[in-house]
């Protein structure tokens, strides 16, 4: 009779261990699953899909400080191509330059009047001069704020008999602003400046 008791005891005491080894592998897979399903979420709500030319893209959204370097450095190459890219043509002109404006302060529109009085603009619209840019590199310090930026690029003046290259510095510090559908990044270029413009070479074949 002991030893009938002994063995009821026993398995007891296996139905027992194994009772709670159930309970902690339910307890560990529910929490595994409760993981699962939350990261899953978070990261279903991290994509979104843009309908672009009748297909769906899809895209992850990202915390701004993570892209902050990149939106900069496209902000200040934007502003620049719309500053310094014209055509002789008056709308052309007031198109880029109404685009450019929306991305500075004050500074880029003094700048922008002192060489409408200096009669730039009108050269380049009576001497059928078509001005280009391109933005050779970009130094950003994202450090302390606002940010300062220095721009070193090559501006190409074309006539109809010869191109003129220039090379370009500016400089300037970068603020935070609302983002519209003007200012799509939502930065302000202030404090622009130009450090250098020279020429550097003529080609006379005009190209």
């Amino acid at each position: 009779m002991f030893t009938q008791l002994k063995n009821i005891d026993t398995a007891f005491q296996h139905i027992k261990r194994f009772s709670l080894f159930l309970i902690l592998a339910c307890v560990v897979i529910s929490g595994f699953a409760v993981y699962t399903s939350f990261d899953m979420v978070k990261s279903v709500q991290g994509k979104i899909y843009i309908l672009a030319n009748g297909k769906a893209l899809e895209a992850f959204s990202a915390e701004r400080k993570d892209n902050v370097a990149v939106e900069a450095r496209d902000h200040i190459n934007m502003f620049h191509h719309w500053f310094f890219t014209l055509d002789p043509d008056e709308k052309v002109i007031q198109s880029n330059m109404g685009k450019a404006l929306n991305l500075a302060d004050e500074t880029a529109r003094r700048n922008y009047e002192n060489l409408k009085e200096q009669g730039y603009y009108n050269n380049i619209i009576s001497a059928n001069i078509s001005q280009e840019i391109m933005i050779d590199s970009i130094q950003l310090d994202i450090s302390e704020y606002p940010y300062h930026f220095r721009c070193f690029a090559t501006q190409k003046l074309i006539r109809s008999s010869s191109a003129v290259s220039r090379k370009l510095v500016t400089q300037g510090w970068l603020r935070n602003v609302s983002r519209s559908d003007n200012n799509p990044h939502g930065f302000l270029i202030q404090k622009w400046e130009t450090l250098l413009n020279q020429d550097v070479g003529t080609n006379t074949s005009g190209q």
